[in-house]
């Protein structure tokens, strides 16, 4: 049955695909022989190309290794050759030095060896010297001895004659030197002072009038009170208002005393606070100007020009600093220094004063070489305590001065403070400066008003003090208290006594009186001697 089975196999015709198959099978073998055989001559190939490739840069490689090789030889020779020349320049150098300093050891050498040689022969000179000033001393003592027994047998012969022995004589000598000393002392001392107060005087108006010539300054304005002028009289019993609400709203909101009386057209304002009085015045005139009078608001007026007020204040305090170039101080100084702008004396306005006393204080400083910040620091500073010397108790040099050191001040500022009326003692040279700048600026024409009253008794006290000394017969006030001529008992005041109650005099008004400028001490003392031909 197998034997048909493959019979019948094999006679059976073949399926289209299989023909197929048996006719492309020798075909892809072929394919893959010829695909092999190419695939592995592409390898080779490669494989040549890659040794090649290899080649070249294995190649590179050792040119690039020697160059490098030969461009680290050139710079290791470069190198070499740098170092060597350095090291032969340091060699040269310290050769160099070294001969120096061989010099200069000989040198010293040499020198130490003539001082040497200078000094034994000094030693030399010096024993010489001994041994002849030990035979002149011995000379000496010899001599010594004998002019003591001349000097006693002298001095005996000298008793015997005079009738005086040693005590009593030198007891006379003693008190004839002491006259003729003092005589001579006296007339030096006048000599010295007369030259001394010619050259001080001449240079002292120097310098004072050139610091005045430079430092311009306003004359005195308004003292006391304030004025305010009314557009007519019907405005007065607006300002009055009914049962007197207005006027008491006013003098309530601003703490000042409104005077209405028969005076046309005006209203007058009294304060003790100049700042108060300021702003009554300004509230007034804007209530004026507005028309609106009643306590509701006046009281609104016044609160902003109060606020106003404020502001003003502190700008003029700023100006007041920038102006005079005074810089780093405590912003309540500041303001303070603004207070004085509405502050008077002697109807002279304090901030322009202060001002005027900083100028005057920084110029004189610069024509002494004295510090010129310190001076005009201390100048503008100088009278801190009036602006609130009407609410504190003392004077204002004390108020000033605690101010001062409440707002940290430097201790020389505060010494200046207390010292430009003489309360204290003056420890620094701008100190000084500072009194005599406010001097200058209290006493320079036009610069104050006082009253008649105040000058009278003024006067009076001028002539009352001078009085108050022994030996004084009469004293008289004159060039407006600029002068006070004493006139002393001749038989009671010698003329060395009368320099002497000049000075006397002259201490004690500084002492007791305040006065602006400077008074000028003239004694007088007159001898006369009558007689009678008969």
């Amino acid at each position: 049955m197998l034997c048909n089975l493959n019979i019948a196999i094999t006679s059976a015709p073949l399926p289209n695909y299989a023909v197929a198959m048996f006719t492309l099978f020798p075909t892809l073998i072929l394919g893959c022989v010829i695909g092999f055989f190419g695939y592995r001559a592409l390898l080779k190939r490669r494989q040549i190309d890659a040794n090649v490739e290899y080649n070249k840069v294995v190649e590179g490689a050792r040119q690039e290794a020697e160059k490098l090789r030969k461009d680290a030889l050139v710079d290791a020779k470069q190198e070499r050759i740098r170092l060597r020349d350095e090291f032969d320049k340091e060699i040269k150098d310290r050769r160099i030095e070294f001969q120096k300093t061989e010099s200069r050891l000989i040198q010293k050498e040499e020198q130490i060896e003539k001082r040497a040689e200078i000094l034994e022969k000094k030693i030399e000179d010096a024993e010489q010297t001994k041994l002849e000033n030990d035979k002149i001393q011995e000379k000496l003592n010899v001599m010594k001895k004998e002019l003591a027994t001349h000097h006693e047998r002298m001095l005996t012969e000298l008793e015997n004659v005079s009738g005086m022995n040693r005590e009593e004589a030198k007891s006379l000598l003693i008190t004839e030197m002491k006259e003729e000393a003092k005589a001579e002392a006296l007339n030096m001392i006048k000599q010295i002072e007369q030259d001394a107060k010619n050259e001080g005087d001449k240079k002292a108006r120097e310098i004072v009038a050139l610091a005045i010539q430079r430092c311009a300054v306003d004359q005195a304005s308004e003292t006391t009170v304030s004025v305010v002028a009314l557009p007519n009289d019907e405005m007065k019993g607006r300002i009055i208002g009914r049962v007197g609400r207005n006027i008491k709203a006013l003098e309530s909101a601003t703490g000042v005393d409104v005077i209405i009386d028969d005076t046309p057209d005006v209203v007058t304002l009294t304060g003790f606070d100049p700042v108060r009085r300021e702003i009554a015045r300004i509230t007034l005139n804007r209530l004026i100007a507005d028309g609106r009078i009643h306590p509701g608001r006046i009281e609104e007026v016044a609160e902003k020009v109060r606020k106003e007020m404020d502001a003003e204040i502190k700008e003029a305090g700023e100006n007041a600093a920038y102006d005079t170039g005074v810089y780093g101080l405590h912003p309540e100084i500041v303001k303070l220094l603004g207070r004085m702008k509405y502050r008077t004396s002697y109807g002279q306005n304090v901030l322009q004063h202060s001002l005027e006393v900083s100028y005057l204080a920084g110029l004189l400083a610069a024509e002494i070489g004295a510090d010129i910040k310190l001076s005009k620091r201390a100048g503008l500073l100088h009278d801190l305590g009036k602006s609130v010397d009407y609410e504190y108790e003392g004077t204002h040099i004390q108020i000033g001065m605690e101010l001062a050191k409440k707002y940290k001040e430097s201790d020389k500022v505060i010494n200046a403070i207390g010292a430009h009326h003489g309360d204290i003692e003056p420890q620094t040279v701008e100190a000084i400066l500072v009194q005599a700048a406010d001097a200058i600026s209290g006493s320079r024409p036009g610069a104050r008003r006082e009253s008649l009253d105040l000058y009278i008794k003024r006067l009076e006290n001028l002539e009352s003090l001078a009085n108050s000394f022994s030996g004084v017969e009469q004293s008289f006030a004159i060039q407006a208290g600029r002068e006070i001529r004493v006139i002393v008992k001749p038989e009671q005041v010698d003329d060395v006594k009368a320099e002497y109650l000049a000075k006397d005099i002259a201490k004690k008004l500084e002492e007791e009186l305040e006065y602006p400028g400077q008074i000028k001490v003239n004694v007088i003392r007159e001898v006369r001697k009558v007689e009678y031909a008969k």
